[in-house]
């Protein structure tokens, strides 16, 4: 790892910070996750089979007009998700609520890795697959108990077409998810760690910009080159899960041992 880092870390550790990890699509890809496009992408380069670009059929508009064809897709994806489960990075982020007053994640992903990995403060910013909603009585119901023999489901109370509780493209924010993230960038963060993600959306970029402007520490942990990475304090050329086991240890490395077997 850097020295100069380590040694702004030496400077800055004290167990009272709070510090914010914003994770993208890089953190599950060590799961085995694909992403939608890029290096694992399920369709790099190409148009959906239906000759439509994926962000088209997995969007607001097209749910409403052609909900069959946004199924399809979401089922896909879902096919392609199958049996994978959290990896040694999310358990990093839950590991590390032990070391700090208190650590949030801000999560793009709706596989609800973070959850089962163990951490208690996320921010599912994109919804999560885990459950469905009834777009008519708004029944919930959880993601396993869907009848995968009619798409789209129907609702068992009032046989409404059924929903996966995730934003899909061109549909706003859950209202409880921003609220609760304005909440926490108005207490403020010590350090904004942003890990696996190209922050294309203002919503996720911001809260590095804040913490930048604020002062506090911001490193970020991805492999490419982003917007972000000529803002941030330091930057990590390296794969989320590889990114911050290196963060963990230098940050064991700096806390006392006492200190460590107590709260890390």
């Amino acid at each position: 790892m850097n020295q100069f880092l380590i040694e702004e870390l030496s400077n800055w550790y004290s167990p009272d910070k709070r510090i914010l990890f914003i994770t993208g699509a890089g953190i599950s890809v060590d799961s085995g996750l694909p992403t939608y496009r890029g290096v694992a992408g399920l369709y790099e380069e190409k148009e959906t089979e239906d000759n439509v670009p994926i962000e088209v059929a997995l969007s607001g508009g097209m749910f409403q007009s052609r909900p069959e064809l946004t199924w399809k897709y979401l089922m896909q994806i879902g096919e392609a998700c199958r049996g994978k489960t959290f990896n040694r990075g999310h358990l990093i982020l839950a590991e590390l609520e032990d070391c700090f007053e208190q650590v949030w994640v801000l999560t793009q992903n709706i596989d609800g890795f973070h959850l089962d990995a163990g951490s208690r403060n996320v921010i599912e910013i994109h919804g999560t697959m885990r459950r469905l909603i009834c777009t008519d009585c708004g029944t919930v119901t959880p993601m396993g108990e869907l009848d995968v023999d009619h798409v789209p489901p129907v609702c068992k109370a009032c046989h409404g077409m059924m929903r996966p509780d995730v934003v899909l493209f061109d549909e706003r924010l859950p209202v409880e998810a921003t609220e609760e993230l304005q909440l926490q960038l108005q207490t403020g963060f010590d350090a904004v760690l942003v890990v696996g993600t190209s922050a294309l959306f203002p919503y996720i970029s911001h809260p590095v910009r804040l913490a930048n402007r604020s002062g506090s520490l911001t490193i970020e942990i991805n492999p490419a080159t982003t917007d972000l990475s000529s803002l941030v304090d330091f930057k990590l050329d390296l794969p989320a899960t590889e990114g911050l086991q290196l963060f963990r240890d230098a940050l064991l490395g700096i806390v006392g041992q006492a200190d460590r077997e107590k709260r890390c």
